[in-house]
């Protein structure tokens, strides 16, 4: 495609078969960047999917204000860093109108861009991506851009329905027990996606600082940004929040967040020793890295029955695999609800699957991770429940 079809002003089609009567609408799409060369990358990305149409592009947040009322698109890709009117302003701006409007925020890896990412999400951007850095072309950039994006694009196409269950061999089909109880929770294992720095926080806000268990999460987010996430649930809500690191032992009232772009797992050398951090680069799973799955599974073999795991608000289906293995130990799972997830991947999986406890909204999620550590206590625990050691 040329490119000299994508510029404001130019007839943007983008030479595509007209829609099946039989398919839903297409998904409008605003692109906002400063720079020239960007607004190409980002368009040539997003015209690799058929089901998606640019109805424009705009150099800086005043003029997308505009085509937002003239265009109406169905979402919007935002560069962070921009003169006049910034990515930030913009979205504070577009949401005293638009407030349901999906935003996409694209951003720089950088320490600055990580940290505007987040002061937008706070301000209620739908989700984020960063721009390509270290390529040696214009087509590698285009390619890296549309893996990130396009996906998370098609989960705010008009009319998408929830998940449907996933097929998958071994998956416990059923509902949970919401009145079953176990043995004294040794360790809160949580994960989330799109929407999570946002739950995150809520989450956190709830929690005592003298929390009787430690808790390890995986937040599907590049380096830099996770680091940045960590200190800023510690400065905004007072809790001990770390980057999970190599060997670091697990302590109650802590809160240990994998490290972006490595898989976090926890293990011990006994069943005396305490729990301790693993980091490793084994390749991908459910195209992420650092993984919920990974961090799950390791969580079933050493904590067993005495878990609480936490599906919050995400693309995808991570972490359902590993849901399996906690529930198999006889651990406790609690789901975020639809109503209150940005994206109801993640947790929607989980709860269709019957491996859900409980699927709270996430105002309850917090207080509900306390009571059950407050009062887990209370029976005999079964065999399979016995952490192994490696």
């Amino acid at each position: 495609m040329s490119l000299k079809h994508l510029e404001p002003g130019v007839d943007n089609s983008l030479g595509h078969p007209p829609a099946s009567p039989i398919l839903m609408p297409k998904l409008r799409v605003l692109i906002v960047d400063d720079s020239t060369v960007m607004r190409r990358v980002v368009s040539e990305a997003v015209a690799r999917d058929p089901e998606v149409e640019i109805v424009g592009t705009a150099a800086h947040g005043r003029i997308a204000l505009a085509k937002i009322a003239q265009a109406l698109p169905d979402a919007v890709v935002l560069d962070v860093e921009m003169p006049e009117m910034d990515g930030l302003e913009t979205l504070r701006e577009l949401r005293k109108t638009y407030p349901k409007l999906p935003v996409i925020m694209c951003s720089t890896l950088t320490s600055k861009g990580a940290i505007t990412t987040l002061d937008a999400l706070a301000a209620g951007a739908t989700d984020y991506v960063t721009k390509p850095s270290q390529v040696t072309n214009i087509e590698e950039s285009i390619t890296r851009l549309s893996n990130d994006l396009l996906p998370k694009l098609r989960v705010h196409r008009r009319f998408t329905a929830s998940p449907t269950p996933l097929q998958m061999p071994g998956v416990r089909k059923g509902g949970g027990d919401p009145t079953r109880v176990i043995g004294r929770i040794e360790l809160v294992a949580i994960a989330t996606s799109t929407g999570g720095p946002n739950a995150l926080a809520e989450v956190v806000k709830t929690l005592p600082a003298n929390l009787e268990a430690p808790i390890v999460c995986v937040q599907h987010m590049p380096p830099v940004f996770t680091h940045l996430l960590a200190e800023r649930l510690t400065a905004l809500h007072g809790v001990k929040c770390f980057e999970g690191a190599e060997g670091m032992r697990v302590e109650p009232g802590h809160f240990y967040l994998a490290p972006g772009g490595r898989h976090m797992e926890v293990y011990r050398a006994s069943l005396r020793e305490p729990l301790t951090i693993r980091i490793t680069d084994a390749p991908p799973e459910n195209s992420c890295r650092p993984a919920a799955d990974v961090l799950f599974r390791s969580v079933a073999e050493f904590a067993g029955a005495r878990t609480l795991a936490v599906v919050l608000t995400g693309m995808g289906h991570d972490g359902l695999r590993g849901c399996e293995a906690i529930r198999e130990r006889g651990g406790i799972i609690l789901a975020q609800d639809e109503a209150s997830s940005v994206v109801w991947g993640m947790p929607g999986y989980v709860a269709q699957h019957g491996l859900a406890d409980r699927v709270l909204p996430l105002s309850q999620i917090g207080p509900e991770i306390s009571r059950r550590v407050r009062t887990g206590a209370g029976v005999t625990l079964p065999p399979f429940a016995t952490p192994l050691c490696r």
